[in-house]
């Protein structure tokens, strides 16, 4: 049975999608939805790139000194 998914349905149903919990039929109407539907296309890429975005945002080493400045200042109000 064929379902007209639109775009709020999608975002409802967007994580049992990515992770494949959605029964066939209703995943391939929201490819098929998603494959036609500029906007939601970005929203899908832009969802799975997420954790990606974020570890490499926070994948900062910091400069030695700044480090040794900081493990100093939190040694000191430790104690």
């Amino acid at each position: 049975m064929s379902v007209h998914v639109a775009c709020r349905d999608g975002v409802e149903l967007l994580m049992d999608y990515l992770e494949g919990a959605l029964p066939e039929d209703l995943r391939a109407d929201l490819e098929a939805h998603v494959a036609a539907c500029p906007r939601c296309t970005a929203f899908v890429v832009a969802y799975r790139e997420t954790p990606r975005i974020l570890r490499d945002a926070t994948a900062v080493t910091l400069p030695r000194e700044l480090e040794a400045s900081l493990l100093d200042f939190l040694r000191a109000r430790r104690h």
